[in-house]
């Protein structure tokens, strides 16, 4: 039998294996470590032609649909390269970023899928105190750190402002690591009970888990702790926490052997911790500043070398309005339209109401639970006729008083707090902390020393012989009455 050739052709064809239709390759694009990366970062970008066989490959990069160049773009490899590098990412890299591959044929591939890199700026976190900053020794604190930038995966560490001597010898600050720093690791660092050693200021910082990626540190957070025995005591000169402008001011460190090697340290927000010598004239262990101003508000204590503090008392400079200018105002009037009088007439009223005429008397140091607490409203003119002031303990009002003065003559802890005074006309003080401590383990308040008296009324002048009467009968009122609480104003520390 013969085959056709045409029938032979068609029987060769069938016996040669059918290899089945390839699509075209298509790249993929990784991204490494992390899509999500912030500031400084490294990240690497790769691209993958699947399907693309052992054959040589050349790359092509797009972010948003833009070819990358070299030069420029931050890329630590040339855009050809299979894998590009950004050492230290901006937020300006992020981005939708794709690849193609081509061979030497000129076949190319599909272009990728878009992939995402989102670079944010570094957080800062914010560290927060609860319940106060100001506390009794003895007290509980947390501390809070977070990262708000709703992000998951960090871990904290804490850290407080050492001082330690430059090669200048000055005083300088820096933030050391908290021996038990990893016991706050889950962002809450709590100390109960609080000791006079934990004050000091405060910052934290957060760590990646899965990587060496550190925040900036967060703001700063100062403890202010009341110790009820403090190796030395923080003596200030007029004793009182709320000063005038241009007020002198006098500020030393005493102890029980009047030992030196302590010195005046103040903190305020904007300037941090500053010695004495940048404040004023120092003599021994004391202080002196000779004329305040607003700026020398803040909170100073007295600090060894080995870092033991006094209380720590907060001051508060309030500055002193200078006289309206009467001639300028009745010439004013003479010449002034009356649409200028009331507009000058509205100006005196405003002025007259602003603070700054005002301020608090308060103890300086704590106040010991059944004894009187005296505050006194202080006026810049003190022969005003008006001594009509309310008085407010955080923020309420506790007593009206016409005298200027308030007493709460049988104190306890629940008196502890921001207080401050306010006048109808010149305004209000600033706000003064109290701290009230525990009396001693009786209970029992130490009786009115008789001998003390007699001794003083023997060898007083007649005006101190009639200020001491005066203190036997408040003392003897002490049993009787218990007033209102009272008002804004004070700040121990």
């Amino acid at each position: 039998m013969e085959f056709s050739p045409l029938a032979v052709m068609l029987l060769l064809i069938s016996l040669v294996p059918v290899t089945p239709a390839q699509g075209i390759p298509k790249a993929v694009v990784f991204i490494k470590p992390y899509k999500h990366l912030f500031t400084c970062e490294k990240v690497t970008l790769r691209c993958d032609v699947q399907g693309g066989g052992s054959s040589e490959w050349t790359y092509s990069w797009e972010k948003n649909k833009t070819e990358l160049y070299t030069s420029g773009d931050g890329f630590s490899a040339d855009r050809t390269m299979q894998e590009v590098s950004i050492s230290c990412v901006i937020q300006s890299d992020s981005g939708d970023y794709t690849c193609r591959g081509q061979r030497s044929d000129s076949q190319s591939s599909e272009i990728s899928d878009a992939v995402t890199l989102t670079v944010s700026e570094t957080p800062q976190p914010v560290l927060s105190i609860s319940p106060q900053s100001w506390l009794t020794e003895g007290d509980s604190v947390t501390l809070s750190c977070e990262v708000t930038d709703s992000s998951t995966g960090w871990k904290f560490s804490w850290y407080r402002d050492v001082p330690y001597r430059d090669n200048d010898g000055r005083i300088r600050y820096r933030a050391v690591l908290l021996s038990d720093s990893s016991r706050g690791s889950g962002g809450f660092y709590t100390l109960s009970p609080a000791a006079l050693n934990h004050t000091g200021v405060y910052v934290c910082r957060g760590e990646r888990k899965e990587r060496a990626f550190y925040t900036h540190y967060s703001n700063l957070q100062t403890l202010w702790i009341t110790g009820e025995s403090p190796p030395v005591s923080l003596i200030i000169n007029p004793s009182r926490t709320q000063h005038f402008n241009d007020d002198s001011l006098s500020v030393s460190c005493e102890d029980q052997s009047n030992s030196t090697g302590w010195t005046v340290r103040r903190y305020t927000q904007r300037l941090g911790v500053s010695v004495c010598t940048q404040l004023g004239s120092v003599t021994g262990s004391t202080c002196n500043i000779s004329s305040l101003s607003t700026s020398d508000t803040g909170v100073y204590w007295c600090e060894s070398e080995s870092g033991e503090n006094s209380n720590p008392v907060n001051i508060t400079v309030h500055e002193r309005l200078r006289p309206f200018p009467v001639l300028m105002l009745i010439f004013s009037i003479v010449t002034a339209s009356p649409y200028l009088l009331v507009t000058i007439i509205l100006l005196v009223k405003c002025y007259r109401a602003r603070d700054g005429d005002v301020i608090l008397e308060s103890p300086v140091h704590p106040v010991t639970e059944g004894h009187p607490l005296t505050l006194r409203c202080l006026h810049r003119n003190a022969k005003s006729s008006n001594l009509r002031d309310d008085f407010y303990k955080d923020g309420s009002v506790l007593q009206n008083q016409t005298t200027g003065e308030m007493i709460i003559y049988n104190v306890s802890k629940s008196d502890e707090g921001f207080y401050h005074c306010k006048h109808p006309e010149r305004g209000a003080s600033p706000k003064s902390w109290v701290s009230v401590r525990a009396s001693g383990p009786s209970g029992v308040e130490a009786p009115f020393s008789v001998l003390m008296l007699i001794s003083s009324v023997v060898t007083a002048s007649p005006y101190l012989l009639v200020t001491i009467i005066l203190l036997v009968k408040c003392y003897r009122a002490r049993a009787e009455t218990n007033e209102r609480r009272m008002e804004n104003a004070v700040i121990e520390e």
